[in-house]
């Protein structure tokens, strides 16, 4: 385990910047883009791991968040916003789990899918690839151009 591994440790990122970058995975039979789209803001509840949670904890308001469709689809459709910090997740009593409310921000012209990303030598070290089943991740400033540029 790597003390300076983002994922596992989020509050070691660079505070430098005004933003960080993230990326959430929500299937789309469960919770879709176009259903984010029609209710316009979101409690981004129900996570129950560990890494995901403290990445949770970490989002600043104003932080972009790209949208994952999961399992179907498997591609990232458009860019949310942080639009409430973390605060304790409705759906459980235990105090140990948070949600964040985002906004939908922006739709992909062209969705990003997981198998393009894979072909992308820049994207290699991107959570998403090397971790793949955890739900809510940071990515860095160059992955999230990447993206946008893919996404165009």
């Amino acid at each position: 385990m790597a003390l300076n591994d983002p994922i596992l440790f989020p509050s070691l990122q660079s505070k430098t910047k005004n933003m960080n970058y993230w990326l959430v995975k929500s299937e789309p039979t469960t919770y879709s883009w176009e259903t984010f789209l029609k209710d316009g803001e979101t409690a981004w509840e129900g996570v129950r791991n560990y890494a995901a949670r403290n990445n949770l904890r970490e989002m600043k308001k104003g932080d972009e968040v790209l949208f994952y469709h999961s399992n179907v689809g498997k591609e990232i459709v458009g860019i949310a916003k942080v639009s409430k910090t973390a605060y304790q997740d409705s759906t459980t009593q235990e105090t140990a789990w948070l949600c964040v409310n985002l906004k939908p921000l922006k739709t992909f012209k062209k969705p990003v899918t997981l198998a393009n990303m894979k072909t992308i030598k820049t994207l290699k070290e991107m959570p998403l690839i090397r971790i793949g089943r955890l739900s809510v991740m940071p990515i860095s400033p160059e992955e999230f151009e990447t993206i946008l540029e893919l996404s165009k």
